[in-house]
C-alpha cells in the first residue's frame, strides 16, 4: 500500500472537504458522455453477485453520466435501504476530459491511460485482473483484500463463461465467508493481505492478484491504471477454456499425459523445448509474421468450428 500517494490532487482535497465537493469537482470535468453502470436494489446489501439460483445477476445495467450518477448518489446517501450504485471503469478521457492532466500521476508512462470507479457503499467479488494494476482512492473509504495466484484451488472459482464483469469471480463473500460450504476458503485467508485506504492513498495489484474491494462511504471514488508490460500472442483465458473442453471427459491418465504434455511445451517445465531445432523450423515456438500469425489463427478458427 503507498499512503498518501495521490493526497496532493486537486480531487482528493475536494473531497476531503465534503462529499458535495468532490461531486461539484468532477461535475467540472462532466463531457456529458455516458458510461457503464451497475444498480441493484437494497436487498443485495450492496454486494454485486449472482442471483440465488445461479442463473442470471442480482444487479443491472445501465448508461448514465458522472455528473447524474454523483447526485443520486448524494441524494440516497442518508437512506437506511439505498440502492447499490456503481459506475465501473469508466475511461476518464471519455467522460471527464482534463482531469487525468489536472490529477496527474508521474510514476507511469502517459500511454498508461486513467480509469474512474464511482459509486456508495458497494461490494466487488473477489477476481483478478490480466494486468498490473495502481489503483488510487479519490473519494471514501475503501478495503482491499488480495490474495496471491496460488490460492486458486482455495477461492472456489464459480462459471468461466458468466461472469458478473468479465474475470471470473469467487464464491466466497470474503466479508462473511460461508466455511462450512467452502471450508478451503479458511487457508485462502491465512496468506491474504489486507488493507483499508483513505482518501489519497493508493495500492499496487500485481498481475493475476485475486482482491475483492468494499467500498465503505456513502460517495467513494477510484482512480485506476491498468498496464501489461509483456504482449500476449493470444487469449490465456480463451485457452484456458479450450484446455477444459477438450481434457473434459479424457481419463485420469490421458489428463496426465497431456499435463506432461503442457508442462514441457507450454509452461517450459525443463527449460526451452526447443533449443534442439533449427530457428527457421520452430514455428509457434518462435518469432511469428503477421502471415504466419494469420495462418494460424485461421487454423485454431477452423479446428474450433469444426468440432460440435
Amino acid at each position: 500500500m503507498l499512503r498518501g500517494l495521490v493526497l496532493d490532487w486537486p480531487a482528493v482535497a475536494a473531497g476531503q472537504r465534503a462529499a458535495a465537493d468532490l461531486a461539484g469537482y468532477l461535475g467540472t470535468f462532466d463531457s456529458g458522455t455516458a458510461a457503464g453502470c451497475v444498480v441493484g436494489g437494497p436487498m443485495i446489501g450492496g454486494r454485486f453477485f449472482y442471483r440465488e439460483d445461479m442463473t442470471g445477476f442480482n444487479f443491472g445495467r445501465r448508461d448514465a453520466r458522472v455528473t447524474d450518477v454523483v447526485a443520486q448518489l448524494l441524494q440516497q446517501a442518508g437512506s437506511d435501504a439505498p440502492l447499490a450504485i456503481a459506475m465501473q471503469s469508466a475511461s476518464i478521457d471519455a467522460v471527464l476530459p482534463g482531469f487525468a492532466e489536472a490529477n496527474a500521476m508521474p510514476f507511469l508512462p502517459a500511454s498508461v491511460r486513467p480509469r474512474i470507479w464511482i459509486g456508495n457503499a458497494i461490494q466487488v467479488a473477489t477476481h483478478y485482473d490480466s494486468n498490473d494494476n495502481l489503483a488510487c482512492v479519490v473519494g471514501g473509504r475503501r478495503r482491499f483484500t488480495l490474495f496471491p495466484p496460488d490460492q486458486i484451488a482455495n477461492l472456489y472459482v464459480g462459471p468461466l463463461e458468466m461472469t458478473p464483469a468479465g474475470a471470473p469471480v469467487s464464491m466466497v463473500d470474503v466479508a462473511a465467508p460461508d466455511l462450512d460450504l467452502y471450508p478451503r476458503f479458511a487457508e485462502a485467508f491465512e496468506v491474504a493481505e489486507s488493507a483499508e485506504l483513505a482518501p489519497g492513498d493508493a495500492i499496487y495489484i500485481p498481475y493475476f492478484w485475486w482482491h475483492a474491494v468494499r467500498s465503505l462511504d456513502p460517495l467513494s471514488g477510484l482512480v485506476n491504471y491498468w498496464w501489461n508490460d509483456v504482449r500476449e500472442n493470444a487469449s490465456p483465458i480463451d485457452a484456458l477454456l479450450h484446455a477444459i473442453v477438450a481434457m473434459s471427459g479424457q481419463p485420469a491418465e490421458r489428463r496426465a499425459i497431456w499435463k506432461g504434455m503442457f508442462d514441457h511445451l507450454a509452461f517450459h517445465a525443463n527449460g526451452d523445448p526447443v533449443t534442439h531445432l533449427p530457428e527457421a523450423v520452430r514455428g509457434v515456438f518462435g518469432p511469428l509474421s503477421p502471415e504466419q500469425r494469420r495462418e494460424l489463427t485461421a487454423h485454431l478458427a477452423r479446428s474450433l468450428g469444426g468440432r460440435s
